[in-house]
């Protein structure tokens, strides 16, 4: 099998797919063909070495891919809206007026800096209050982060669960099944063709789901430290350990994929039966969309023109 860093992120109609510096996206366009999108990545974590830090690296690669994977979306959402430009809204003008040319990046930033507040408010906050309900059956620091834990898992299971039944999303499921089904063939050294391609699993070990699911449990492992102070103490420890967690659960991911050792079996296992829901079946089309962001970042190609190198934004 083939070992490489080949990452990607499903989108609307479409994939991401990134390998080292490459990034490309792929979508289907309501008349059928397939827009491509390439860039070269110039990354602010390798410049300045911190991709060199185990422990350190986890929560800069994560915040780092929740922009580009904000690029990515609005690159493939533009495709899908209406055909009429709409008027600017007030807050489209405030943007254009004080940030000028900068005004759509400063917009992602903005956007995920949200995605972030709203994940900590409902996986992080709003299950050490749940956990605080049961302060009066019981005083068992245990039991306390025990079932704070269980209600963030719950959550989150319930989430991914729920919006599943909305059709947008069985749509980017099916291209998350896609995107992971490619890897698959390119790892397994296959050609890739969507006949290939189908014949694999759509769970994989590097998804970010199963960086999530390892996070939710390091996360209960490490408050569980900290016993149980008052809700303010108990708030502050949990985000100043935010970092903590997302650097040794991106630690446990790269360790994962690289080894079989039946240590981490347990703690993945969530996380992959979690990608049955996270992931749909593809179909051939969704799978070519695939091929093509895959072959883009991983064929060899000359080197790309200064132009190249500057072109839009995209990524996941």
């Amino acid at each position: 099998m083939k070992k490489c860093n080949v990452g990607g992120q499903a989108v609307i109609e479409g994939v991401m797919m990134k390998n080292e510096d490459r990034l490309a996206v792929a979508v289907r366009k309501a008349d059928g063909d397939i827009e491509l999108q390439e860039k070269v990545l110039s990354s602010w974590i390798k410049s300045k070495g911190i991709d060199k830090l185990p422990f350190v690296r986890g929560a800069f690669v994560l915040i780092e891919s929740m922009v580009e994977g904000v690029r990515a979306l609005n690159f493939s959402a533009d495709f899908f809206e209406d055909g009429e430009e709409e008027e600017k809204g007030a807050i489209d003008r405030f943007f254009d007026k004080a940030f000028g040319d900068k005004a759509s990046e400063v917009a992602i930033y903005i956007s995920v800096a949200i995605s972030i507040l709203l994940t900590v408010l409902l996986f992080i906050l709003l299950p050490t209050f749940i956990g605080g309900f049961i302060k009066g059956l019981t005083d068992n620091v245990v039991v306390l982060n025990f079932v704070e834990g269980i209600a963030r898992v719950g959550l989150f299971v319930a989430y991914v669960y729920l919006i599943s039944f909305n059709s947008d999303i069985k749509r980017v499921y099916q291209y998350h099944g896609a995107e992971h089904k490619t890897i698959h063939c390119y790892e397994n050294g296959l050609e890739l063709t969507p006949e290939n391609a189908a014949g694999f699993t759509r769970i994989h070990t590097r998804c970010g789901t199963n960086f999530m699911f390892v996070v939710l449990i390091i996360s209960m492992l490490m408050f569980s430290l900290f016993g149980w102070p008052n809700p303010f103490l108990r708030v502050l420890y949990r985000l100043l350990l935010l970092p903590v967690v997302a650097g040794i659960s991106y630690e446990i991911i790269r360790l994962a994929a690289k080894s079989n050792t039946p240590l981490l079996k347990p703690l993945m296992w969530p996380g992959l039966m979690l990608q049955k829901i996270t992931t749909s079946e593809p179909d051939n089309s969704q799978l070519e969309v695939a091929i093509a962001a895959l072959k883009a970042v991983v064929e060899e190609k000359k080197t790309p023109s200064k132009d190249a190198a500057e072109g839009e934004a995209c990524e996941g």
